[in-house]
């Protein structure tokens, strides 16, 4: 009995003519614990995407990112990875203590590669858990229903051009979020961010867009 397909599945494959290639996927790659070339291609890259469910049964996809490591594979079924400061949304978050499933697209441009992981998450802030990352909100446990690598075809290969400075990182103080120092958000913002960036200086949302337009680094 297939763990990947139902009836909807067969009949486009069916239709087709790919139910055997479709079996032999499954058979061939679909694992239900992480092996090493899987842990090893998890620890390597520095984002993935997540797609959880909300609360009216809709599918939702969030990118996910931070240095190289910092998805966690705690053991042969379960990974954890760190939910940093975002838009104040708590979507993904919010969407995971309703809805426990989840899926994560592993991919990296540099060696084209992609790994697809299924499973059930829950957050948490379990002292033990947080000590893994500097200023995570939550700590997310992800234990593994099943996973599977896709070939590269149709990813392109590119090149990294600079990490993002808005990572946690323990050698240095975190900046603010650059759009926190917008002049629309002022009277919203956490009493310590809305210090910081007065600090820094209040931009109106023209000169925002202009640094998301031309790829700023502060942007």
């Amino acid at each position: 009995m297939s763990r990947l397909y139902g009836e909807q599945h067969r009949k486009l494959q069916d239709e087709f003519g790919t139910r055997g290639m479709a079996d032999r996927v499954e058979d061939l790659v679909c694992r239900t614990e992480f092996d090493d070339g899987a842990k090893g291609f998890i620890s390597s890259v520095n984002m993935f995407f997540l797609s959880t469910i909300d609360h009216q049964g809709r599918p939702t996809t969030s990118y996910k990112g931070g240095d190289a490591g910092f998805v966690k594979v705690l053991d042969n079924t379960t990974l954890i990875f760190p939910s940093y400061d975002g838009n104040g949304m708590f979507f993904s978050m919010g969407n995971i203590t309703t809805n426990q499933n989840v899926g994560l697209l592993f991919i990296s441009f540099e060696a084209p590669n992609r790994l697809r992981v299924q499973g059930t998450a829950s957050i948490s802030k379990d002292p033990a858990l947080m000590a893994h990352y500097k200023e995570a909100d939550f700590v997310v446990t992800v234990k593994l229903s099943e996973l599977w690598q896709n070939c590269p075809r149709y990813i392109p290969k590119m090149e990294k051009v600079r990490d993002s400075r808005y990572v946690p990182r323990e050698h240095c103080e975190t900046p603010l979020a650059g759009w926190k120092q917008l002049d629309l958000v002022q009277d919203i913002l956490p009493e310590t961010d809305a210090k910081k960036a007065k600090e820094i200086g209040i931009i109106p949302i023209e000169e925002w867009v202009g640094k998301i337009i031309s790829g700023a680094p502060d942007a």
